[in-house]
Formats: structure tokens, C-alpha cells, sequence
């Protein structure tokens, strides 16, 4: 029987904009050639979920198959379903991306996976949380792939300093799937000239990760620290049930980051109730203190005028600024911010008070309504606009007397004492209340309607305390609520409730 004719090695590799992926491609090509292979590299550049993304593909074909009379041999431009011996993300989802494309399959192919997530656009626009589950997204590659190497080579570019595209370099080096000594692969490298020093060193990282597994402490962990003024409270908070004690914590430092350590005593002050209801009522999985200490701290963290106007003027939003757009030194950045503030922002930052006359207001709020229509853009980077954010952030230890900091407060209040009245005779429908505050959030519009939907799934509430199952009926209408910004979801699902609900008197 005749042997089967040989076939080229080919490699697909999914990356984004910024990471170097040619280069990758071009470091593969290079040190095919050099290794005695013909080498065929096309790039097709995407940008249907982010701007940037780009598909590589090489084949690769050794000269001693070939022969005078066949003639050079005549290479694919794409990636075949079911014929890719080796497949290279940069990232999750453009990992998944390949499984669904049939690019990763069992019988075949080497999958090199980066674990690191860029949100999709559909995942942070989505309402609710928004992110797909990172856990099956690795389990789906697990499945398709012949063999899975993971782990964060994001992390360990950073902790190298390099870009990462040499990780996942040195990782295919690792997977020993191609057969041609490393040091050919940091030849390649050297050849290119640019960052060799950084680039060999994420390159032995990667390798690394592919022989022994990426470490858990490949980068090194920022140092925690618990300034005196929250000591105690954090203290207080080791004895909470273990379910609880981790948001409870990072409510804490929430909540001080917000206001200050006296606000943070307020929030654990709200919640001793909430775990003696816990301890009394509860089923033993201290569900209840959980969500309601995780939506607490967030309701008491609302975003105002002050809130927004103080994160945008932080260093570190500034630094980071720098680090996503890779700024280099002597580069002048500038950041333009869009405000579009409301009569209503603008009185709840306003004393209770004055607040309340400026919206009942005749033509002052007509005045300072044409003064808003059309917005500001400001530059936080230059220094007046840097000094008006400056003075609304300097509003904070005012935020108390507030207009927005009494309703939010009186919110709260009542959501906390419709969560321990019903938790008294149903614990699982309490438990979707404390949900249920999901839907209020944001700010402007957006805080609007999430606050008129919460207000209509609480006037059901007593229908649905009819039904066999108010807890699941409540989980259907705030999931309903969630679906969409215009309300047909809920409108839908409220539909099928009634009927239940009549059904049941």
C-alpha cells in the first residue's frame, strides 16, 4: 500500500488588536523557514464583536516532501472545519469562537488558550450581569480539543513586561507539537530585534506554562492592607457565617471608599438584623445575608454627581487610561468626558431642601433646563477641567444632607423591612426580594426604570404570596425585567402571572 501523501501543518491563531499576533504569525513563519519548511502566512482582519480582531493562518510544509517533478506545493489561505492541527487564543471567547467555528477538534488538534477575558460589547451591554461563564466557555475548549494548554498568559506578559504574544510563543514551543528545538523558537526572536530581552523571558514563562502549568502566582499579589479607622469593623465581620463574611467585607471597604468609616458602620449596622432573621429563619445556606449584604452595599454606593465626578479623577483612572491606550513617555494624552446632567442629578446633589424647590420650581428649573439640553464635554485632562470635577468631588462630606442621599436611604429602609417581614413565613421568597434590587442601579435613566420595574414586581407581591411557588413566580418576573431596556419582556411575563394569581383566589 502507498503511503499517504503528506500533508502541511497548520496552525489558526485568534487574536485582538495590540497583542501582537502578527508578529506571533511572523516569528512561525521565520522559524519554520530557518528549520527547512515552506511557510504560507494570511491574516483576515474582524471587527464584528471588537474592533481589532484578527485571524491568522499558517501553514507550513517540509521541502524534503517535495520532489523536482511535483513542483512546490500549493498551500490553503483559511482555516478548514476539521483540519487544524493547532489553534492559538489570545484570549476566552475568541477561543470559544474557534470551538463554534469547528477549527478545535478531538481527533486533531492542540489548543493553546489564553484564560483571560476582554468583555464582548453584548456582554457590558448587557442590563444584568451580562458576562459569559468563564468556567464552561474552558470546559467547551476541554471537550473539542484533542489537547488543552491554559492558563493566564495575559498575567505572565504582564509580569514579564512583554506583550503577549510571546507567551503564547513560548507556550507552543512547550506543547512540543511542532518538531523543532526551542532554541530554533528563541532564534526566531533574536531575528526580530525588538524587545528581544522581554520577549525571551515571556517567551520561557510560556514555555513554562505548557510543561508544568501556568502558577497560581505568576504575577505577584497586590499587597492587602485594612487602613485603622476599618480594623475593627473588619473584625466584626469575621464573625458573620462564612457564606456572608465575603461580602460583608467588601461592603465594608465599599461603602468606606464611598463616604467614610462612619458610613461603613452604618451598613453593618443594617445588616445585624438581616442575620438574626438569617439565624432564626434561615434554611442553613445563608442565602439571605449574602445577597442582602452584597445589594446593600451597592445600594448604599449609588452613583451620583459626586460618585462619578470622584472615580473620574482618580490617579489610577488616569494611569490605567494610560496603560489601555499604551501611551509612550513624552506622549501627550488627552481624555474628553461627556456630561449630560439632568435638573433631577442636579437638585438630588443639592441640600433636601433646596432639592425638592428647584424640581417644583417654576422658571428657575425652565432656565437651568435649556442651560443642560445639549450637554458639556470636558477635558480631565486639561486643568479647568480637571478643577471642575475637583470642586463636585469636594462635595462629598455634604452628600448626607442630599436630596438623592434621603431617598436612596429611605429606599433602602423599606426594601430591608419587606425583606425581614416576609422572610418570617417564606426564607427562599425573601431571598428573591433581596434580588430583586438588581433592577435599581445606575443613574439618570437607566436608574429610572430600573426603580419603576422594581416598584411594580413589590405592587405584585401580594398576588404572587397567593401562588404555589412565589419565589420562582418573583425569579421569572425580575428575570423577565432584565431581558430588555424597554419593558415587553416583564410587560409579557406579567401577562402570565395574572391568570396563575386569579386562578389561585
Amino acid at each position: 500500500m502507498a503511503s499517504p501523501a503528506p500533508r502541511p501543518i497548520t496552525i489558526a491563531i485568534l487574536a485582538m488588536g495590540g497583542e501582537g499576533g502578527g508578529v506571533l504569525a511572523e516569528w512561525i513563519v521565520d522559524l519554520a523557514e530557518h528549520a527547512g519548511y515552506i511557510a504560507q502566512m494570511t491574516s483576515v482582519p474582524g471587527v464584528a464583536q471588537r474592533t481589532g480582531a484578527t485571524n491568522y493562518y499558517v501553514e507550513l510544509f517540509p521541502k524534503t516532501a517535495t520532489s523536482s517533478n511535483s513542483g512546490p506545493p500549493v498551500l490553503g489561505l483559511t482555516p478548514v472545519a476539521g483540519d487544524v492541527d493547532i489553534v492559538i487564543a489570545s484570549e476566552l471567547m475568541e477561543a470559544g469562537r474557534a470551538v463554534q467555528r469547528g477549527l478545535v477538534t478531538p481527533d486533531r488538534t492542540t489548543f493553546i488558550v489564553s484564560t483571560n477575558r476582554v468583555y464582548a460589547m453584548t456582554e457590558k451591554i448587557a442590563i444584568a450581569d451580562g458576562r459569559v461563564d468563564s468556567g464552561a466557555l474552558l470546559e467547551g475548549c476541554r471537550t473539542a480539543a484533542k489537547r488543552l494548554i491554559s492558563g493566564d498568559m495575559a498575567q505572565l506578559a504582564e509580569s514579564t513586561g512583554s506583550m503577549i504574544s510571546s507567551v503564547l510563543f513560548g507556550a507552543l514551543a512547550g506543547a512540543n507539537v511542532l518538531p523543532i528545538q526551542r532554541m530554533a523558537f528563541e532564534a526566531a526572536i533574536r531575528r526580530g530585534g525588538v524587545g528581544v530581552k522581554e520577549s525571551v523571558a515571556a517567551f520561557n514563562a510560556g514555555f513554562a506554562a505548557a510543561t508544568d502549568g501556568v502558577p497560581a502566582n505568576a504575577a505577584e499579589p497586590l499587597a492587602t492592607h485594612v487602613s485603622a479607622p476599618l480594623a475593627p469593623l473588619m473584625a466584626e465581620a469575621a464573625a458573620y457565617p462564612e457564606q456572608a463574611r465575603m461580602y460583608i467585607r467588601a461592603g465594608i471597604e465599599r461603602t468606606a471608599d464611598y463616604q467614610d468609616a462612619t458610613y461603613a458602620r452604618d451598613y453593618l449596622a443594617r445588616l445585624k438584623p438581616v442575620a438574626e432573621t438569617e439565624r432564626k429563619y434561615g434554611n442553613g445556606s445563608g442565602l439571605l445575608l449574602a445577597e442582602t449584604a452584597r445589594e446593600l452595599a451597592l445600594g448604599m454606593s449609588y452613583e451620583d454627581t459626586v460618585r462619578v465626578a470622584e472615580l473620574k479623577i482618580r490617579p489610577a483612572r488616569f494611569e490605567r487610561v494610560r496603560q489601555e491606550v499604551q501611551i509612550a513617555d513624552g506622549q501627550i494624552l488627552e481624555i474628553a468626558e461627556f456630561f449630560h446632567p439632568r435638573v433631577q442629578e442636579i437638585a438630588d446633589t443639592l441640600p433636601a431642601g433646596l432639592g425638592r424647590w428647584l424640581l417644583a420650581s417654576g422658571w428657575p428649573r425652565r432656565l437651568l433646563e435649556r442651560l443642560t439640553t445639549k450637554g458639556k464635554v470636558l477635558k480631565t485632562s486639561s486643568v479647568s477641567g480637571f478643577l471642575m470635577l475637583y470642586f463636585v468631588a469636594s462635595l462629598k462630606p455634604t452628600r448626607r444632607r442630599s436630596l438623592r442621599f434621603q431617598n436612596e436611604q429611605a429606599f433602602l429602609d423599606a426594601w430591608l423591612r419587606k425583606i425581614l417581614d416576609v422572610a418570617q413565613t417564606n426564607y427562599a421568597l425573601a431571598v428573591e426580594i433581596a434580588l430583586t434590587r438588581t433592577l435599581v442601579k445606575g443613574y439618570s435613566d437607566t436608574h429610572e426604570r430600573g426603580r419603576e420595574r422594581y416598584d411594580v414586581l413589590m405592587q405584585l407581591l401580594p398576588r404572587l404570596m397567593e401562588l404555589p411557588d412565589p419565589a420562582g413566580a418573583l425569579a421569572k418576573l425580575r428575570k423577565a425585567a432584565l431581558a430588555d431596556d424597554t419593558g415587553a419582556a416583564l410587560s409579557s411575563a406579567i401577562k402570565d402571572i395574572r391568570p396563575l394569581a386569579q386562578a389561585a383566589e
